[in-house]
């Protein structure tokens, strides 16, 4: 199986700084939600995010976690580490599957309306004292889409507590827009190459504590990141990554769009089949 991929994790700034982008947040407007209630998206539209929605029975998500010990195999043996698993969706029929997926595709629309692309796929796994953090972090100050209306789910492939290192959100840091951030691709104990400093000027951090198969939601102004994983348990997490369908994408990203729900009238995305890996 081919793990290469023609988009980069994180673009060359110089790149994104040729891309004209509206970065903002865009509060969810929905009045009949089909399966948050009014009150979860009040909730989202205040705090950046929304946890602990059990989305796979054990059985279902021991089959999803199979799947990707499968693939990291195929990754390690290829030369790359438990982060380069990219764009997951375009060479694997799994990645794509829950991409896709009803149950996870319902709460986004929720978010995002009712035409909705899935553009992102992306396995971060800390394996037991592998030493690397996640900065905090604003997810809009990487990628080449305009506007921002984009939704990521974290589904939590293994259970995800604060002992391996779960994900951390700072609520309601997305109101304040872009934020400024230093850049270090020399610090290999950052899966990232951004840092946003200053964060005591917010409220305190909350950990995402999930259980294998549950899911988060946040948006693409929140600032988040997780630390080091210094336990003994794997701690592995799929992204997924989702926009409106009247969101923009540049640098070629519009290649790995997915129409997931409703329709996308002016075919920008490219919306690709799904692999038979």
């Amino acid at each position: 199986m081919n793990l290469s991929n023609q988009f980069a994790i994180v673009p060359e700034l110089d790149d994104l700084a040729q891309v004209e982008r509206t970065i903002a947040f865009y509060p969810s407007r929905c009045l009949m939600p089909k399966v948050l209630s009014v009150e979860q998206i009040k909730e989202f539209n205040s705090k950046g995010y929304l946890s602990g929605f059990q989305v796979f029975s054990g059985p279902e998500i021991r089959d999803i976690r199979a799947g990707f010990d499968r693939l990291l195999e195929n990754a390690l043996a290829a030369g790359g580490d438990s982060y380069s698993i990219s764009s997951a969706h375009l060479f694997y029929g799994q990645a794509y599957d829950l991409l896709n997926h009803d149950r996870i595709v319902q709460y986004v629309c929720d978010l995002l309306g009712e035409n909705v692309i899935g553009w992102g796929c992306h396995f971060f796994c800390k394996v037991p004292q592998d030493g690397k953090q996640v900065a905090w972090h604003q997810d809009a100050s990487y990628w080449p889409l305009t506007p921002s209306k984009t939704v990521t789910v974290w589904l939590a492939i293994d259970d995800a507590d604060s002992e391996n290192a779960c994900m951390r959100f700072i609520p309601g840091s997305h109101m304040q827009g872009m934020l400024d951030f230093e850049v270090d691709s020399s610090d290999t104990t950052n899966v990232l190459n951004q840092t946003v400093s200053g964060t005591e000027q917010f409220t305190d951090p909350v950990d995402n504590i999930l259980r294998a198969g549950a899911l988060s939601l946040h948006t693409d102004l929140l600032l988040h990141g997780s630390e080091a994983n210094e336990s003994q348990r794997r701690r592995c997490g799929l992204t997924l990554r989702y926009c409106a369908a009247d969101v923009r994408a540049y640098l070629d990203w519009n290649l790995k769009g997915v129409v997931v729900h409703g329709k996308e009238r002016e075919g920008h995305w490219a919306n690709p089949p799904r692999p038979e890996g």
